[in-house]
């Protein structure tokens, strides 16, 4: 098949690219990008007044299957995701049973590839069971798909069993992710530890459980010369350790989410539990700075730390409540309303952190519209504007915070090898 995307403004951070133009797809591949293509009898996607990207990649979403399918399915999963513009997902392993073995990860390979809509790499466990007491074998998990490991949604807390899983992973060159929660600090905790947490009532988490296990972790990566990647960071103190561990050479890298970059402490007023996250929604001063670190490049990527959750555990009292937002579908519409149109962070690069710097932190060959490469393409409409609606969502979980609120900037259209998959909001059959 033969297509072109036309009169786009194409954004290829990869590439330096940055133009009004035309893009061929030939056979899944990406053939030429120019100014002005023209073929006879080729299949044209009008792209006019929109922003064509490399294929989005969210490399921290949680399927919730094997073992927890009335939260999430993959099937449903990669149905959010392709609506919500991203063409690859990596999904975190605190399944049921969890994907510290083989058969778990090729499970969710196997299942993903089955639903042929977006590309699935599983995240492998650091350890056996998630207990943070044995490390899992790295090597079968490599073999069966995985592109990193963590234990996410809960910190390995022994400091020398974080030692041996870096240097384990360092024979494959692995990213280890960290959720960075020192467990004993945070126990018990609802909200940011500070002022509106001591107003509303809410047992608080303090920013330092957070940035202990940072700078923890970051002394490990300098000791065993391993490849760290810190998972959802919140707070100013954790950026600052990032930023210091970087600019001494430290192979360490981090993301963070949509919502800690839009949202604040102050919102949890409502005791509404769709604001309820881990972590948590921390105060402006937090926000503000890492605004200004995704700005500066200290931050390398977005990921949605997509969380879908039935309604019985979001519905009910505070302090009973999960953590976590179903975010795949609103997070670009999200970064688009409060981050791009209102001039604190320019469009190339959100678009450099949902392509190019998750693609590098996972050896991922995405993340690019170079001729030759995976026809992987998103394509987003800036001027688009309609109300979250958590009814519509693809995804079972409905838990978003920003339901109600009118968004502007939605995804068009989701393209992975060429096919289009989602338009619209649609899936595409």
């Amino acid at each position: 098949m033969t297509l072109i995307i036309k009169g786009g403004r194409i954004i290829d951070p990869a590439n330096q690219v940055d133009m009004t133009g035309d893009i061929l797809i030939e056979d899944g591949l990406i053939k030429e990008v120019s100014r002005a293509i023209e073929i006879n009898n080729a299949e044209v996607l009008n792209a006019e007044g929109m922003i064509v990207c490399p294929g989005f990649i969210d490399m921290h979403v949680h399927l919730r299957e094997p073992g927890l399918e009335y939260k999430e399915t993959i099937a449903s999963g990669v149905r959010a995701a392709a609506v919500g513009g991203f063409t690859t997902i990596c999904c975190m392993p605190n399944t049921d049973p969890v994907c510290d073995n083989r058969a778990v990860a090729a499970f969710i390979v196997d299942t993903a590839r089955r639903q042929g809509l977006v590309n699935v790499h599983p995240i492998g466990c650091i350890t056996k069971g998630q207990k943070g007491q044995e490390i899992t074998e790295m090597a079968a998990l490599v073999d069966a798909g995985c592109v990193g490991i963590s234990d996410d949604g809960k910190s390995v807390m022994n400091a020398e069993v974080m030692r041996r899983a870096l240097e384990y992973a360092l024979m494959f060159d692995l990213p280890v992710i960290s959720h960075s929660e020192d467990m004993n600090l945070s126990e018990g905790g609802q909200m940011h530890e500070g002022y509106y947490s001591t107003l509303y009532g809410l047992k608080g988490i303090p920013a330092a459980a957070e940035e202990i296990m940072v700078a923890r972790d970051i002394m490990l990566s300098s000791m065993t010369g391993s490849r760290l990647h810190i998972a959802h960071i919140s707070t100013r103190g954790s950026l600052e350790l990032i930023r210091a561990a970087k600019e001494s050479g430290l192979r360490v890298s981090c993301e963070v989410t949509p919502h800690h970059l839009t949202l604040t402490d102050q919102e949890l007023g409502t005791y509404d539990a769709d604001y309820k996250v881990n972590p948590p929604l921390r105060s402006q001063e937090h926000v503000k700075a890492l605004i200004a670190g995704l700005g500066d490049g200290t931050i390398d990527c977005l990921a949605t730390d997509h969380a879908p959750h039935e309604i019985e555990v979001k519905d009910c009292e505070f302090n009973l409540a999960s953590f976590g937002i179903s975010g795949l579908e609103t997070a670009v519409p999200v970064v688009f309303s409060y981050l791009i149109n209102s001039n604190q962070v320019d469009v190339s690069t959100i678009v450099k952190a949902w392509t190019v710097g998750p693609a590098k932190i996972l050896g991922l060959d995405r993340g690019t519209l170079t001729p030759g490469k995976v026809a992987d393409v998103t394509i987003i409409d800036p001027g688009a504007s309609q109300e979250v609606d958590p009814g519509r969502f693809q995804s079972k979980g409905k838990n978003n915070p920003y339901k109600g609120r009118v968004l502007k900037g939605w995804p068009y259209a989701t393209l992975v090898g060429g096919k289009v998959v989602a338009q619209k909001g649609n899936i595409i059959e």
